[in-house]
């Protein structure tokens, strides 16, 4: 089957070698060159403009999104439908908000465009096992695009499937990440407290792989710790700043929107942005508070931490804690994004009729 790519950064460039070797014609763009030549070389059909790469697929034309949310999608998908025709397919793949989707099909619809909506799931382990796909849209949109999404797939007919009309698709993927953020706050937290027990002196590493087997506990997300837990145990060269990129908020606004309890999930969210402060202007009024009342001794700021930045990776091997560079490096743009550092407006929770030019 005949599939452009928009995108090619960590999981687009992956979605790309994929479908290659799953014996699918590929056209693929990106604003960055050599992003394009790494796909020529793997044996895509390089485009430099939307132009060209619209000249260069047959009609109907299917065309696969996978570029930040917000703001970028939203501009990509309306410059491609202007240059596309009644029976085309354009496909966003990244973590859009289920509201932006249901808007852009309800836009695209009159102009005879289908709109599929693609949450995935995979990371950089994507290439290797496969990717998780969550779909929504016409149902013979999707069906059209069997051929892709079996090649993406863990292995044919399991690890996709449509989920209802547009917008379902970027839903469920948003309760997915928002289950994701809960199970990693719930290992971390017991990791933590069993870390803390010294008179017992635990091996972290140790428990980490004999939970991995038998365990009830026992999941995908364990063995990547129990990895993790292999090198440096301590983590010592790691800040404890963890990103959020957004559908972990969104989950705990729908759940309060529908009046459905999502307790952890939501403390999960709050444990994320806590992670995101250099230092808590709360907890600093508790400490004022305590000294104004009962004279206690508190603790002065004499330096903040300071902290670098390693890039993004796109291997698993990469990936891996154990190999995260000694030194980071300057803070470019793409990883401002990655890490809610961009300077942009917080995560839009009504993004129904803005364009969601907030988005991280």
């Amino acid at each position: 089957m005949n599939i452009g790519m928009i995108g090619l950064g960590k999981m687009g460039g992956n979605m790309v070698a994929r479908l290659l070797q799953g014996n699918q014609n590929v056209v693929a763009f990106d604003l960055n060159e050599d992003n394009i030549v790494q796909a020529e070389a793997r044996g895509a059909q390089g485009a430099r403009t939307l132009d060209e790469l619209i000249a260069k697929l047959p009609a109907p034309r299917a065309v696969w999104v996978m570029v930040p949310s917000g703001a970028p999608t939203e501009k990509t998908v309306m410059d491609l439908a202007e240059r596309m025709q009644a029976g085309d397919i354009i496909i966003d793949g990244g973590n859009s908000n289920y509201k932006d989707s249901q808007r852009r099909a309800a836009t695209l619809e009159p102009r005879g465009i289908h709109f599929v909506d693609v949450g995935t799931s995979g990371g950089v382990w994507g290439l290797k096992e496969g990717y998780a796909m969550m779909i929504g849209g016409h149902q013979g949109a999707v069906e059209s695009l069997t051929p892709i999404f079996e090649v993406l797939a863990p292995e044919k007919g399991r690890g996709w499937g449509r989920m209802g009309p547009a917008g379902s698709g970027h839903y469920v993927k948003m309760v997915h990440n928002g289950i994701e953020y809960g199970m990693m706050q719930a290992y971390a937290e017991g990791f933590e407290l069993m870390h803390a027990k010294e008179e017992l002196n635990l091996d972290m590493a140790q428990i980490a792989e004999l939970w991995r087997h038998g365990s009830v506990i026992r999941s995908w997300l364990l063995d990547l710790t129990a990895d993790a837990l292999s090198g440096d145990a301590e983590f010592s060269d790691l800040s404890d700043y963890v990103a959020d990129s957004g559908e972990g908020r969104w989950t705990v606004i729908d759940s309060l929107a529908e009046g459905v309890p999502a307790p952890v999930i939501t403390l999960s969210v709050q444990m994320r942005l806590r992670s995101q402060q250099k230092s808590s202007y709360a907890g600093k009024m508790l400490s004022a508070m305590r000294r104004a009342f009962g004279g206690h001794a508190v603790k002065k700021v004499e330096q903040e931490a300071q902290e670098s930045v390693v890039p993004e990776a796109h291997t698993p091997e990469a990936a891996r804690p154990q190999n995260i560079a000694a030194a980071g490096t300057q803070v470019g743009d793409d990883a401002r994004r990655q890490l809610g550092e961009s300077g942009q407006k917080p995560v839009n929770p009504n993004p129904g009729d803005t364009g969601n030019a907030g988005e991280r």
